[in-house]
């Protein structure tokens, strides 16, 4: 396992590659995310960032060439959130949005408790 320094350097090489205003839309939602879950581990999964909760990836997001997309590392997460993400772009496991418009900061809790929910309940399954 990588330390947490390195970790947060990988991140931020990945971010160094993404073009404004990407860049600056996905460090304000690696900011959301480190304040709305303070105790998950930054990381690489799938060579994108991610963000890891008590051994599990609760978030991640990656830049494309024509949009940003929030990761929830779950094919379930984003249909238990169908009224909130109306209006938004998806496949069954990612969420896209604009380059320029950061994600609300409600909509990112809303996304992260959704799987931390999931990963609870496959936890108690054993």
């Amino acid at each position: 396992m990588t330390s947490s320094s390195t970790t947060s350097r990988d991140i931020d090489d990945y971010l160094a590659t993404v073009p404004e205003p990407g860049r600056s839309t996905l460090e304000s939602l690696r900011r959301t995310i480190r304040r709305l879950a303070p105790t998950a581990v930054e990381c690489i999964s799938y060579r994108l960032p991610a963000f890891r909760e008590d051994g599990a990836i609760i978030a991640g997001f990656a830049a494309f060439r024509n949009h940003l997309s929030y990761l929830p590392h779950s094919g379930s997460v984003l249909s238990t959130l169908r009224d909130e993400l109306r209006g938004y772009a998806m496949t069954a496991g990612s969420l896209h949005f604009a380059k320029d418009t950061p994600l609300p900061e409600p909509l990112v809790l809303a996304l992260i408790n959704a799987k931390r929910e999931i990963n609870a309940s496959r936890n108690a399954k054993g």
